[in-house]
């Protein structure tokens, strides 16, 4: 039984870190088509900075250059049979949540997707029944929380919240937002274009968070989810 217990853990780590891996792949992946879809659809690095930055970050990250090239192979492949659309819905506790997703196959993943929110009993709702809770802004990720004297710095920049250690501006002006960042030597680790709530639910159930976070994952595992907001806050 010993030998069976010992094969069940290594198998059961080694699963563990083989999921973590891929998760970080899809991860990486989509921040690689992210910075391609911000920037029209360009795959060229020579003219697309932020796709230039996905890529070096995919590659510190172990991510195979076979991998890379055959992602940008298949964006290539299926762009001009893209569509890009939002489904809108409320989660468990009525935390409103907002799907972007960009297809080749609009009636599938729509399927599979309505699938996904049936498992977690959730419904779709109407078109501008959610996205009016949301403001649409650009989000930058920094490496370090800022200190009180940083944060007083960077509201004259141009900066409209912060939260820890994210910045939030208006789209327009995250690019160059971004570089007066990096001018004064604050890393810039991420930034993307996000739905942010206006007025996020706060939760205080830690059960009812988890619900919240699985659909989430359940859905950002889909491959032609986008992103996926949802409008709350945990209170623990």
């Amino acid at each position: 039984m010993s030998g069976h217990s010992k094969w069940a853990n290594i198998k059961n780590r080694k699963g563990a870190q083989d999921k973590k891996r891929s998760e970080a792949f899809t991860k990486i992946a989509k921040n690689i088509l992210t910075a391609i879809r911000e920037n029209g659809g360009n795959t060229n690095l020579e003219n697309n900075n932020s796709l230039r930055t996905a890529i070096d970050r995919a590659k510190l990250a172990s991510m195979p250059k076979e991998n890379i090239e055959r992602l940008l192979k298949n964006f290539e492949a299926k762009k001009d049979n893209l569509v890009s659309f939002w489904l809108e819905g409320y989660a468990s506790g009525g935390v409103p949540l907002m799907i972007e997703v960009e297809t080749d196959n609009k009636n599938r993943t729509l399927g599979e997707v309505k699938l996904i929110l049936k498992n977690h009993s959730v419904s779709l709702g109407e078109s501008g029944s959610v996205a009016y809770l949301f403001d649409r802004k650009g989000e930058i990720e920094l490496g370090n929380k800022l200190t009180d004297d940083q944060q007083l710095e960077i509201i004259d920049l141009g900066v409209e919240d912060i939260e820890e250690n994210y910045l939030y501006v208006r789209v327009e002006d995250m690019e160059n937002i971004s570089q007066l960042l990096e001018s004064k030597n604050l890393e810039v680790v991420s930034k993307s274009i996000v739905m942010k709530s206006k007025s996020p639910i706060i939760i205080d159930n830690e059960d009812q968070v988890e619900k919240v976070v699985d659909l989430v994952e359940d859905l950002e595992d889909n491959e032609d989810v986008v992103s996926v907001f949802a409008g709350f806050t945990y209170n623990a």
